[in-house]
């Protein structure tokens, strides 16, 4: 089970490539970010539909703010694809993996002055282990 979270690392990763290759092969040939990104959900609430009928455990009952809370993720996620494929549509998947490489930095950046950084150190230790 150790190596569970790291698995997972590596297929979000690997996904996210997959992802910006499909939309700019989708792209141009006339599909428009916006049926791509609803596509992209409805494929996700799928395939997590089927994973909450093979989990063996109970889920508690939800309550509002979990609700309004997932609600605003899923708008907030929804706004950063949007952004994410025009810039997509206008340069290439090359240059969307380049800056996706600069996660990390950006993440060291925002923890500095929050005092995370020991979050941080064992994340990248984490992502060296992986490599």
């Amino acid at each position: 089970m150790e190596i569970l979270p790291s698995l997972a690392m590596v297929a979000v990763g690997c996904s996210h490539v997959v992802t910006t290759i499909l939309f700019k092969a989708a792209s141009s040939k006339g599909m428009s970010y916006y049926n791509f990104i609803d596509y992209c959900y409805v494929l996700g609430t799928l395939v997590f539909t089927l994973l909450v009928f093979f989990r063996k455990t109970v889920f508690p009952p939800s309550k509002f703010p979990l609700i309004s809370r997932l609600c605003l993720l899923g708008i907030s996620g929804y706004l950063g694809m949007i952004c994410a494929f025009k810039g997509i549509e206008v340069g290439s998947p090359t240059l969307a993996s380049a800056i996706s490489n600069l996660k990390p930095a950006f993440t060291l950046y925002l923890l500095s002055p929050s005092g995370s950084l020991f979050v941080y150190f064992m994340f990248m230790i984490m992502l060296e282990l992986v490599s």
